[in-house]
């Protein structure tokens, strides 16, 4: 009798960990990759970890993982402070004329520069403040800027100077081409957008070797190959870290979602993302709304399904930290911060619609993240963006101190296709948005058709616009068939609420106090039902209860109720309330007390007598706002 003996061979599933550390045999995240690589074609198919050691690991190029690369984990080692960084060190400086340090730059050319952790000025007209455009903002092509006095010198033309103007919600940053110092006019090296509007513009002048005027400001000189730099009280070269930022992205994830191939369940936990380039066209550009074609983003994946960034940093980046483009779905972004940005927070979606559904973004999780301070160089940069993308959470954030919008949901202007709906944006909170220096913008901020989508339980305060246009809650252009409910919002500069114009959306249940200008608005009249304002409370001391237009009576407002702290009376667009009922509006609505617990100290709680209560308002409960502790 025969023995037959049948090799077998078993793919390996256990979990494998590859280490990562300076000076190890594995010293760089492209190494660990290749590792992973060569696993995979040895048979591992389980999870595989890639564990990073404590320091800063200065990327080549770009970290591009694709569908090979499914099914790892990067991670910093317990305790580890694992910075990934986008930048090069700069040595080599030497002392120069009066308080001038120069150093070589080895032919890398890059926009910012990071001393010891701070961000450095690029050599900026004025040091503070701004100068201010002569009239109306150009609408000619290329851009014609009337300037000021002597406020831009013909030298600067060609030089590689850049002008940086806030035009209402948007910027544009363009070289100088052109002066004309007779007419006071120079000539931009693009042209403007339509949009691109606003009398007496703010701007300054980036990027010229005579605004190197200060300490803390420094200079690129191309045809040199050096970096001059003025220290700060305290800085000495000799021992300061020093740090050019220059790839413009940092991690790609790579699939091709049209044809099936995408990267599948890939977690960045722990790590540090750090000097993240931001890029300018030849010649400059003139932004749109949201900075969300022009800002790079350091952390980027298209065709990616089940993946996360979870606790991680981003710190010192040149454009967006996170954005999950293309045919990318089911992905988590928690639990990070975000902060010393150029641009926003997290983009989900893009601005196209895509009709294969292989292609189309939704259903991702941005949660418990802490976003602040950016928009440094885009101002327009918004806190978490999310375009042609739906069915997604937007819960738990804590977003505040930036120039633009915290949260922007759609990108369908009117009533046209949308693949925007269904989305959550709850329990955040969003504070000291826009700090005067944009317009038209709000704490969430929503466009186009979106049955389904739902704003509730947020807290919402302190958004102040330069011009018009600082609200708290703010349905734009179409938004329409959205529930509005639970929210508190205060503090803000137009309004609490203004809908420029769609159709159907419930808001009730919320709470509207102390805004300035007015405390609801409503922008254009059109033939079917605004919105439907039932049940909230509205609580203030100053401006009018309704701002703009509410001459037709396409809206539906009752079961509220109102108090003006300054009088017992309130005008409802002009008129009292038995004239305002007999228009059909408020029938069941009251001029009361609401009987907070200290709205001076905006202690929004109801007291138990509260006519609000018994009303049938409910309780909003805020102690869930924002990330949990840690």
């Amino acid at each position: 009798m025969r023995l037959w003996l049948l090799a077998v061979i078993v793919p390996v599933c256990a979990a494998e960990t590859i280490t990562v550390s300076p000076g190890g045999a594995v010293s760089s995240l492209a190494a660990a990759r290749e590792e992973v690589r060569a696993l995979r074609k040895h048979g591992v198919s389980g999870p595989v970890t890639i564990r990073v050691e404590a320091g800063t690991y200065y990327l080549p190029e770009t970290l591009v993982l694709t569908p090979e690369d499914s099914d790892t984990v990067w991670e910093a080692a317990p305790g580890a402070l694992a910075v990934v960084s986008g930048g090069r060190p700069i040595t080599g400086w030497r002392k120069g004329k009066g308080n001038f340090w120069t150093a070589p730059t080895g032919g890398a050319v890059f926009r910012q520069l990071f001393v010891s952790g701070r961000r450095a000025q690029r050599a900026r007209t004025p040091n503070f403040g701004f100068l201010r455009i002569l009239g109306p903002s150009s609408q000619d092509k290329p851009f014609k800027l009337k300037y000021r006095g002597e406020d831009i010198k013909p030298e600067w033309a060609g030089t590689g100077a850049e002008v940086v103007a806030l035009l209402a919600w948007a910027d544009i940053r363009m070289n100088i081409t052109e002066v004309d110092p007779e007419a006071r006019v120079a000539t931009l090296a693009h042209n403007p957008r339509p949009s691109n509007r606003e009398a007496d513009a703010r701007y300054w002048i980036e990027n010229t070797p005579d605004a190197l005027d200060t300490a803390g400001e420094w200079y690129l000189d191309l045809a040199a190959g050096s970096v001059s730099y003025w220290p700060v009280r305290g800085e000495d070269l000799l021992r300061e870290e020093v740090v050019a930022s220059v790839l413009p992205e940092l991690v790609r994830l790579q699939g091709a979602p049209e044809t099936g191939a995408v990267v599948r369940n890939v977690t960045f936990r722990n790590l540090h993302f750090a000097h993240q380039e931001w890029t300018m066209p030849p010649g400059g550009y003139a932004d749109m709304q949201s900075s969300v074609a022009t800002a790079t983003t350091a952390f980027v994946a298209e065709g990616a399904e089940d993946c996360a960034v979870e606790r991680c940093v981003f710190r010192q980046i040149g454009g967006y930290a996170i954005w999950f483009g293309r045919g990318s779905k089911r992905n988590r972004i928690e639990g990070n911060e975000v902060y010393d940005a150029g641009g926003g927070g997290v983009k989900i979606g893009e601005t196209v619609q895509r009709a294969n559904e292989a292609e189309q973004n939704f259903e991702h999780t941005v949660t418990a993240n802490h976003i602040h301070d950016v928009g440094l160089v885009f101002p327009p940069a918004v806190g978490v963006w999310v375009g042609q993308s739906s069915r997604n959470v937007i819960s738990h954030n804590h977003v505040h101190d930036l120039y633009y919008t915290a949260i922007s949901v759609g990108w369908t202007w009117g009533y046209g296709p949308n693949q925007c709906k269904e989305n959550r944006i709850e329990y955040n909170h969003l504070h000291d948005i826009g700090k005067d220096m944009l317009s038209d913008m709000g704490g969430i901020y929503t466009l186009g058709v979106q049955p389904g989508t739902v704003i509730r339980n947020n807290l919402i305060h302190d958004i102040s616009s330069f011009t018009y246009g600082g609200w708290g809650i703010y349905p734009d252009e179409g938004s329409s068939d959205m529930l509005i409910e639970n929210n508190v919002v205060y503090r803000c500069k137009s309004a609490g609420f203004h809908q420029h114009y769609g159709r159907e959306n419930l808001v009730r249940n919320n709470i509207f106090a102390f805004n300035r200008e007015n405390q609801l608005m409503r922008t254009r009249a059109e033939q079917h039902v605004s919105f439907r304002f039932e049940g909230n409370i509205v609580y203030f001391d100053q401006g009018r209860l309704l701002g703009s237009n509410w001459a037709d009576d396409q809206y539906r407002l009752d079961g509220n109720i109102y108090f003006d702290t300054r009088s017992p009376g309130i005008s409802f667009a002009g008129l009292p309330l038995a004239e305002w009922r007999a228009r059909g509006q408020d029938e069941h609505s009251i001029i009361a007390d609401p009987l907070f617990v200290n709205p001076a100290r905006f202690d929004f709680r109801l007291r138990p007598d509260s006519p609000a209560l018994k009303m049938g308002f409910r309780q909003i409960d805020l102690s869930d706002v924002g990330p949990p502790e840690r």
